[in-house]
C-alpha cells in the first residue's frame, strides 16, 4: 500500500500522487518516509525531495518549509518548490551571476542584504546542481 504525497509551494500544487517512499531534506538530516510512518512534523532545509514510485524517482527542489508526515500522507509545505524538469537553467544561471556580482560589491557581512543575496546564491546553485544531476532531458550548461 503506497503513501500519498503532496508538495505545495506558496503559489501552486507542485505534486500530488502516490509513492512507495518519500525522501525529505530535514534540517536534522535526510529523512526517508515509508507507508505507515509514525506521525512527524519537521522543518525542511534547502534541498531535494525524492518521490519514489515503482523504482522511479521524481525529483523536486525545495527552498525550506515544513513537512507533516501521517501514516498514509506526506504533506510538504515548501517556501518554494519545483520539479527538476521545470528548472529554467538560464534563469538560474542569471540569478547566480547577479548574486555573485552583488556579493563582490562588498556588501557588509551579516546585514540583511548580504544574507538575502547569499540565500539567493545557494538557491540558484542548488537548482543548477540538481538540473545537472537528475534531469532526464540533458541540456548543455555553462562550464560543461
Amino acid at each position: 500500500m503506497p503513501i500519498r504525497c503532496e508538495i505545495v509551494s506558496q503559489d501552486r500544487v507542485v505534486y500530488q500522487g502516490d509513492a512507495d517512499m518519500v525522501i525529505l531534506p530535514g534540517t536534522g538530516g535526510e529523512m526517508g518516509v515509508l507507508p505507515h510512518h509514525a506521525p512527524v512534523l519537521t522543518t525542511l532545509k534547502l534541498g531535494v525531495v525524492k518521490v519514489r514510485r515503482g523504482g522511479n524517482d521524481q525529483i523536486f527542489v525545495v527552498a525550506g518549509g515544513v513537512a507533516e508526515v501521517q501514516p498514509d500522507l506526506v504533506t510538504v509545505l515548501a517556501d518554494a518548490a519545483e520539479n527538476v524538469e521545470e528548472i529554467d537553467v538560464k534563469r538560474a544561471e542569471l540569478a547566480r551571476k547577479r548574486a555573485e556580482e552583488a556579493l563582490a560589491k562588498g556588501v557588509p557581512p551579516n546585514s540583511d542584504t548580504f544574507l538575502s543575496i547569499e540565500a539567493a546564491l545557494r538557491r540558484s546553485n542548488l537548482r543548477l546542481d540538481v538540473a545537472r544531476r537528475y534531469r532526464k532531458t540533458q541540456t548543455r550548461y555553462p562550464g560543461q
